[in-house]
């Protein structure tokens, strides 16, 4: 028996899901049960590919990976290649990891392993939730084993980053992020605006990166194309969506401000689809269904990643 905390993580890697997955091998207090993969910010192929190399990058092969859906739900949506490369490791060209990704899908991986730790499953969802969506759709039980959900996703004022009032995942399969909010009456949201609030100096991440170890040599390489595109359009400021979502996840006693609001999606084929619309003054009566982040420790964030990284 273990006293750590089981953690399955759904992500599409992925250059900011890379950093928030060392983060996550890097607990002391968590144990890695899956790795379940949709695509998002690349196709299937990449993102099931990316994960396996990240867990020999990590010394993590005993981590299951399972892939999971090749498209949204129901309507196709654009990928953010020119973000995180062609194939979402910034097309270094690495030689791919030796073992192949387990034969089980994504979605009834979550299941079993909801099962097999009821009550105290971590979920952490960086990608698009096609895969959530899906295993709510096989099991609308689930939500009654999850101990706790910490999903990136959203905008919660409307101010995105793939269209002007949505944020990439949501915006890549609003339908799947529409049944996950419904399905599960509670989880914490770490959206596209915590994000920004909370981004590091191009400097620090550089010196981070930088530093004589496996992870960061392989993250310095990866990351270099997305560094640059953000520098060119972002500012001084790099950010790092995933990693945010999982420093709440690992150690949410460094949230210092959090507040609960009805959140649903909207799901119509025009200027707002993907929106996220926090009903702030609670005018429609719903309940709160969200736990969304405002502020995050800086600091144990940013040691986080350093440690992450190797990079202490």
């Amino acid at each position: 028996m273990t006293d750590k905390i089981p953690l399955y993580i759904d992500t599409d890697p992925g250059v900011d899901d890379a950093l928030a997955i060392l983060m996550a091998f890097d607990s002391s207090a968590h144990e890695v049960v899956g790795l379940g993969i949709a695509a998002g910010n690349v196709g299937l192929e990449h993102t099931v590919r990316n994960a396996l190399k990240l867990c020999e990058v990590a010394n993590r092969n005993d981590v299951p990976v399972f892939a999971g859906c090749p498209a949204p739900l129901l309507h196709a949506a654009p990928d953010a290649a020119n973000v995180h490369g062609n194939d979402g490791f910034g097309d270094v060209g690495y030689a791919p990891a030796p073992r192949d990704a387990d034969a089980e899908h994504a979605a009834l991986a979550l299941l079993r392993l909801s099962h097999e730790h009821a009550g105290k499953l971590l979920l952490v969802a960086l990608g698009p939730l096609t895969n959530i969506a899906l295993a709510l759709q096989l099991d609308p039980s689930l939500p009654e084993r999850i101990g706790r959900f910490v999903v990136m996703g959203g905008a919660v004022t409307g101010h995105g980053n793939i269209t002007p009032v949505a944020e990439f995942n949501v915006y890549f399969d609003p339908e799947a992020a529409h049944v996950v909010f419904t399905g599960f009456p509670r989880f914490d949201l770490s959206d596209w605006e915590a994000t920004m609030r909370h981004g590091f100096a191009h400097a620090g991440i550089d010196a981070w990166v930088a530093a004589d170890s496996p992870r960061a040599r392989f993250y310095d390489g990866i990351s270099a194309h997305t560094r640059r595109w953000a520098a060119q359009r972002r500012g001084e400021l790099w950010h790092s969506a995933d990693a945010l979502a999982m420093a709440w996840a690992l150690a949410p006693e460094g949230a210092s401000r959090v507040e609960e609001r009805p959140v649903a999606v909207d799901l119509a084929h025009g200027a707002a689809r993907g929106l996220t619309a926090v009903d702030w003054d609670r005018r429609f009566g719903a309940a709160d269904n969200a736990r969304i982040l405002l502020d995050y420790d800086q600091a144990a964030f940013e040691a986080r990643v350093r440690a992450a990284l190797a990079a202490d």
